[in-house]
């Protein structure tokens, strides 16, 4: 997924950042990815560690962390699956065509009209299949990640939710095709958590504990709903032109919240060594987060510079700069 704040082109470096700290070999050490996200991070560590905990509050972000480092054996019979939803014939009542289609007069164009039916399709086979025990968690979460997936490749936005656009582009015009979420296999057992990092910081200990927050204004919860309202099925009345639910903003995106919030979960860490994503552009300024990291233990400092991220290719006028900085704040906690 075209995702904001994703780390698919840092997690390479992030890895080889945290051995040059923790050590090469990582195969006894417990590693949390706090604010998840598409779990990249927990991806790149899951074969090299005991075991990932993963968490984001995003509902989203947890189906896809479900699928993606939670399952990590082999799944029986899936593909058959994936074909028979792919092949249903579709339906022309359901939430999503009736909400986010055009052609069911709800002025919303996120999807074309059968993309839009094709979802409600899928998902509703899966929600009936899970309620009638036709199929347990690990292929649930398998067959709800890849109909996410597949979904938002066939989006008619400029890759955030935010708003749709006003005519169909061209990928948005190809009929949706679901496509396997395949997973990474692996001998160990994880965990995936969809909570307040700062309450499961508390019921939660371990060895590394990666945190990669958001770091301004920007709601989630708002540039990806129709994610949410794709994996929770729900009943809602969406709301205004751009459909959204209901949802509450992040202390990490409130400039007079995130300080006392990131030092809250600093404190309560139960873990040696912390690894903080942060960038040049964040809330907090790069002397904020040292000063508050220093106070528990040795902290140090690397940086990388990359390319910003680009919601469409009319995104760069906005900005004098195409390259950003990527911090990566490291404490080894002293307790």
């Amino acid at each position: 997924m075209n995702y904001i704040g994703s780390k698919s082109k840092l997690s390479s470096w992030i890895k080889e950042e945290v051995k040059k700290v923790v050590g090469r070999d990582l195969s006894q050490k417990v590693f949390c990815d706090m604010f998840a996200g598409t779990g990249i991070v927990g991806r790149t560590f899951k074969k090299e560690v005991k075991q990932i905990v993963s968490n984001d509050l995003e509902h989203y972000s947890f189906v896809l962390n479900k699928n993606y480092i939670e399952n990590h054996q082999e799944i029986e019979d899936k593909e058959k699956y994936i074909k028979e939803l792919d092949d249903l014939p579709l339906l022309d009542n359901g939430f999503v065509y009736q909400n986010y289609c055009m052609g069911s007069g709800s002025e919303r164009q996120y999807f074309s009209d059968d993309n839009g039916k094709k979802i409600d399709t899928i998902r509703t086979k899966i929600k009936e299949w899970k309620e009638k025990n036709k199929i347990n968690s690990s292929l649930y979460y398998f067959l709800l990640t890849s109909l996410l997936e597949s979904a938002d490749k066939v989006a008619n936005t400029a890759s955030v939710y935010g708003a749709f656009l006003k005519h169909i582009k061209k990928s948005a015009s190809k009929e949706l095709v679901l496509q396997s979420a395949n997973f990474i296999k692996s001998d160990n057992t994880h965990k995936v958590f969809n909570m307040d990092s700062n309450e499961l910081i508390k019921e939660i200990s371990g060895d590394i504990l990666y945190l990669d927050p958001p770091y301004n204004q920007r709601q989630y919860s708002a540039n990806y709903h129709i994610l949410n309202t794709i994996t929770k099925y729900d009943s809602f009345t969406p709301n205004g032109k751009t459909g959204l639910r209901q949802y509450t903003r992040s202390n990490y995106c409130k400039k007079g919240e995130v300080h006392s919030s990131f030092e809250d979960l600093i404190k309560n860490a139960k873990f040696i060594y912390i690894f903080l994503s942060y960038n040049n552009e964040g809330l907090m300024s790069k002397d904020d987060v040292k000063t508050i990291m220093s106070k528990y233990g040795v902290y140090s400092l690397e940086t990388k510079e990359y390319k910003r991220f680009k919601a469409d290719k009319t995104q760069s006028r906005k900005h004098k700069a195409d390259k950003t900085y990527e911090y990566l704040h490291i404490l080894k906690k002293t307790f």
